[in-house]
């Protein structure tokens, strides 16, 4: 049997490679939403998918629900696969093209000012919805958990952490002053599970030369 300390050592391992597993196998989620820029929005939203890359984005459908009567008031069905970096970015679409760089995917993605909802979803079930503003109690709210905060014009919402969803809105997001189509939150242009890959193996030395020190 091994030590306290060999116990917890493995047990964070574990850990890790099930997130590992866990993040290279989920659906992917909504990191940012640019709805409201400042003047006319045409050619400049977006909506910023992340998830594992390769993963096939056909069948997968954005809709923009109406917070006033919860209707459904845009529809768009994607192709295509997340890129090496795991982001995925749709650009708005103006007279056939986007303003939005490095843009993956092009549709009508000029979403309503909040209180409104965006949601992405298959043919089965919601993968992932945001909520965003201030709802009044009349208003149908179909995002996850708490809203998320309105953004000014010129600022965006995005998730803190992409690798973790709470399914709470409220906690998940926050204002970005400056939009950033195609980065998000700490593993900026660095594939999923690649990232945690390297920190799980990066753990086992180093972990191995603290008990090693420790004996000495």
């Amino acid at each position: 049997m091994g030590t306290r300390k060999q116990r917890l050592i493995g047990l964070l391992l574990a850990g890790v490679m099930a997130s590992v597993s866990a993040t290279a196998g989920s659906a992917p989620v909504i990191s940012e939403l640019f709805y409201d820029a400042v003047g006319s929005d045409a050619g400049l939203a977006f909506v910023e998918l992340f998830g594992a890359p390769g993963e096939s984005l056909d069948g997968l459908v954005i809709e923009g629900v109406n917070g006033g009567d919860g209707s459904v008031y845009r529809s768009i069905a994607l192709t295509g696969v997340i890129p090496a970096d795991g982001i995925f970015v749709i650009g708005d679409e103006a007279s056939g093209t986007t303003m939005v760089e490095g843009a993956d995917f092009i549709a009508d993605v000029d979403f309503q000012n909040g209180p409104d909802s965006v949601i992405l979803r298959n043919d089965v079930s919601v993968l992932d919805a945001v909520g965003y503003g201030v709802f009044a109690l009349s208003d149908v709210f179909q995002g996850e958990g708490t809203p998320a905060p309105d953004a000014a014009a010129g600022s965006s919402i995005a998730r803190l952490n992409p690798l973790f969803d709470s399914n709470d809105n409220g906690v998940d997001f926050a204002v970005l002053d400056m939009p950033t189509p195609g980065s998000v939150a700490g593993v900026s242009a660095v594939p999923v599970p690649a990232s945690l890959f390297l920190f799980a193996s990066g753990l086992v030395p180093l972990l191995a030369a603290r008990r090693s020190s420790q004996r000495r």
